[in-house]
């Protein structure tokens, strides 16, 4: 699914990859904006066992309820600490979730790395070949897929806006990577114009396909075969138009 989530990833990719520059043009506002995401040095002094014990509880979550029905309570239960401790840890729920929206889509960039820098030539191949590796992830790692899922349909709500303030630059980056040493010849649009019309396009169709899919995120695999079945189609149609 190319989303805002799908945006922040591709920074990490790049990042790793060194494909583009590590900063991606962020200004300094961003870079502020990315250093609140980062948990309290007593978080990261932690073992690696016991802050994956938190993250894996929060993700679950997260995944299950959604951000604004999800408990604090229900997650320091789970993985066994004290409200107290998770806040020592993170500001607040709010500064969690940012912190694992970076942490899940860095690994999803990690794990899909190889299979991106593969991709075809041909513009709707490309777009086609990058949701299918994305949303094969989400089947490979279910929780991880359902939380991003969550995340990616919180577009009209206060946490929404707050993402979308956080993140959206990355939306931006991801037009620009995908674009990349495209091949353009068969095209009658200029690199700009098919950059736009894929943005608004597609944005118009996750948001419509996650509006479609939301309470019913547990098949994964079912939710892939749809997801691709419709993308095909709304490439089909905007190939026939540019």
């Amino acid at each position: 699914m190319i989303s805002i989530v799908t945006g922040w990833s591709l920074y990490f990719k790049s990042k790793n990859d060194r494909v583009v520059t590590a900063r991606l043009h962020r200004s300094a506002e961003e870079d502020a904006d990315r250093k609140k995401t980062m948990p309290n040095k007593v978080f990261l002094e932690l073992d690696t066992a016991k802050q994956d014990r938190i993250t894996d509880a929060a993700i679950r979550e997260f995944a299950t309820f959604g951000y604004e029905n999800s408990s604090t309570n229900r997650i320091v239960k789970e993985c066994g600490i004290s409200k107290g401790s998770l806040f020592k840890y993170f500001e607040n729920k709010e500064e969690l979730y940012f912190y694992l929206i970076e942490k899940v889509s860095a690994q999803m960039a990690l794990e899909t790395a190889e299979k991106i820098k593969k991709l075809p030539k041909d513009l709707f191949e490309r777009v086609l070949a990058y949701s299918s590796t994305e949303i094969s992830w989400y089947v490979e790692n279910p929780t991880m897929g359902k939380f991003l899922i969550k995340v990616s349909a919180e577009s009209e709500t206060e946490i929404g806006k707050k993402i979308m303030k956080r993140f959206g630059q990355k939306n931006t980056d991801i037009y620009e990577h995908l674009l990349k040493d495209v091949d353009m010849s068969g095209l009658h649009s200029t690199v700009n114009e098919v950059k736009e019309i894929l943005r608004w396009v597609l944005a118009g169709f996750n948001s419509s396909f996650l509006k479609g899919i939301t309470g019913n995120e547990d098949n994964l695999e079912k939710i892939k075969k749809e997801y691709i079945k419709q993308l095909k189609m709304h490439l089909k149609v905007l190939k026939r138009g540019l």
